[in-house]
């Protein structure tokens, strides 16, 4: 946005208030990530924004009529904007550019080219310093150095604008993180599947990645949002993509798409199975149509494929206390590998 030339008001974090907020103005029934979303557009409208940009969507899952429902809501509530929603280009690639003209409408193509592409590198460098934090943070003896680096690391890419700067902090980042003590114990690997958002906003998974971290778990992380990008936008043009062959490990269990990523769901789920995955946690926001549907065949899956699996909804009134203890539990489970390895 900043390469476009545009003028750009970021929402503060999520915190109890966003929730707050978004639940009173979003209909009965709602599901979490729309909550979050009208928390978020109200306190960017109140912080002075004008315009609001969201990607759109179609299919079974609610998400497609969540731009136009989310504006009719603030507008009644009398706020003033303009929405802009980029719809997924699922016609054609060659689509992409008329999409995303009125956003160039301040700078030529040179210039919206090197926005893209400066993005598309901040997007996968972000994605790296995800990984060392998932890698290290349960392997290490002191988690609040690891998350204190993270953060750092974060902060420090966030002012960063040069691939090269940011690969650099990467790497001062792994050698700092590899620097730290580490325990002996056996760390399990859980692949986390379901829901994008639910993956990807802590606030909407309640930190399940770092609170798995804490409890000697790596997490292996389905949904990018780099993957969602190259699959959906460029046509897997951007690096190698894995998801004709997600969705081939899914068809035995579901055939055809059921909206969101609920097929996809699946196909992970089995994909982390055979990469010898201790587990597979899959989250997703109450009331959510494809998760649920991908949820039914999961029992089956499990046997099958001779992995344990569980299922966590997630919505306002998920306490954290609950979770814990439900994560702590399946920890527990994990650890209890070698019978399960010898029946594999």
């Amino acid at each position: 946005m900043k390469g476009l030339r545009l003028d750009l008001t970021v929402p503060p974090p999520i915190t109890a208030k966003t929730v707050a907020l978004g639940s009173r103005a979003a209909p009965e029934g709602s599901c979490m990530p729309m909550k979050l979303n009208l928390g978020n557009f109200m306190e960017a409208l109140e912080q002075g924004a004008d315009t609001i940009i969201m990607a759109g969507g179609w299919g079974p899952c609610r998400f497609g009529w969540f731009a136009q429902s989310e504006a009719d809501i603030l507008r009644d509530m009398g706020y003033e904007f303009e929405l802009l929603v980029l719809e997924r280009p699922d016609a054609g690639w060659r689509e992409l550019p008329s999409r995303l003209k009125p956003l160039g409408a301040r700078t030529g193509w040179p210039q919206r080219v090197r926005a893209l592409r400066a993005a598309w590198q901040k997007l996968l460098a972000v994605e790296e310093l995800e990984d060392s934090r998932n890698h290290f943070l349960p392997r290490a003896r002191d988690k609040n150095a690891v998350i204190r680096l993270y953060e750092q690391g974060r902060q420090e890419l966030e002012r960063c604008d040069e691939p090269a700067e940011m690969a650099q902090i990467n790497q001062k980042l792994r050698r700092s993180l590899q620097s730290l003590p580490q325990h002996r114990r056996p760390v399990p690997r859980v692949g986390l599947v379901g829901e994008i958002y639910t993956i990807l906003e802590p606030a909407a998974n309640y930190n399940i990645i770092e609170e798995l971290g804490r409890l000697d778990v790596e997490c292996l992380c389905s949904a990018r949002v780099t993957d969602w990008v190259n699959d959906h936008v460029l046509g897997g043009r951007a690096k190698a993509s894995e998801r004709e062959h997600i969705l081939r490990l899914a068809r035995p269990y579901i055939g055809d798409t059921v909206g969101g990523r609920g097929q996809e769901t699946v196909g992970e789920a089995v994909m982390f199975a055979r990469r010898r995955a201790e587990g597979v946690i899959q989250i997703g926001p109450l009331g959510c149509m494809p998760e649920l549907v991908a949820q039914s065949v999961l029992p089956e899956l499990s046997v099958n494929e001779n992995v344990p699996v569980m299922t966590l909804w997630l919505d306002e009134h998920s306490g954290s206390g609950g979770l814990q203890t439900r994560l702590e539990a399946f920890a527990d489970l994990l650890r209890r590998g070698p019978a399960r390895e010898e029946a594999r």
